[in-house]
């Protein structure tokens, strides 16, 4: 069972998150939000979490990319697999990417994400705090997930060790990983920040610009198994 704490009392920070957004970065003004990345095994949420990440840095905004596989290195090492544990996992990322979206940053979280009840409860965690959250369906067919599979997760589904996922029924975005490249797909998931955060060509022109050099040639999708364990290992 769960032990819940006792005796606390939420205290209030000294700083506004506008004040904490004004020095945080080069530029001014809070812009902080979650981008939630979900999707089968394999449809390409690490490649393009981390593109981003890379992309929005590299042009001076505060970002960070939280990976599932990597969460559970730490963070979430004691969590297993089972219901109770992935719905557990993903209330403790949706805390820290609040934290991280509350500080001035884009977070953005790459987790398989099942179950449409934790991805609303992530929602909610963040909406309740006055801060932006996209749910963003990387979607890419079964039979692509598969042939990139390097975990072994489609054999144990079919064998029935693993349920079934639930797509999100009304997500901001939906990259269709199957057809787009990967600038295609961050290229969309900018453009969702400029419609929805408020960022003007005018205050970050070149961010929004067509001009993605950065990413020409560092980032693919995998093609092959072997191509994933490169990309999973660089």
């Amino acid at each position: 069972d769960l032990i819940r704490s006792t005796n606390v009392v939420y205290q209030a920070h000294h700083v506004s998150r506008n004040k904490r957004g004004q020095v945080v970065g080069t530029r001014g003004g809070f812009r902080g939000c979650t981008i939630w990345l979900t999707g089968l095994s394999g449809a390409g949420k690490t490649t393009i979490s981390f593109a981003l990440e890379e992309y929005l840095v590299s042009h001076a905004i505060p970002c960070y990319s939280l990976d599932g596989d990597n969460i559970r290195h730490g963070l979430n090492k004691n969590l297993g697999f089972s219901d109770e544990d992935r719905e557990e996992n993903i209330r403790r990322v949706a805390e820290v990417a609040k934290l991280f979206a509350d500080a001035g940053l884009v977070c953005i979280t790459s987790f398989i994400s099942p179950f449409s009840k934790d991805r609303k409860e992530a929602r909610k965690i963040h909406e309740s705090a006055g801060l932006k959250f996209f749910e963003v369906f990387v979607h890419a067919p079964l039979e692509v997930c598969e042939f990139r599979d390097v975990k072994g997760l489609y054999k144990k589904a079919r064998a029935g060790e693993i349920k079934e996922y639930e797509r999100p029924e009304a997500p901001e975005l939906v990259l269709k990983t199957g057809e787009l490249t990967v600038n295609e797909c961050i290229h969309q998931l900018l453009e969702l920040l400029q419609d929805q955060v408020g960022w003007t060509r005018k205050s970050f022109g070149h961010v929004f610009g067509q001009h993605m050099g950065l990413l020409q040639g560092q980032f693919t999708f995998p093609s092959s198994k072997k191509a994933t364990v490169r990309a999973h290992c660089s």
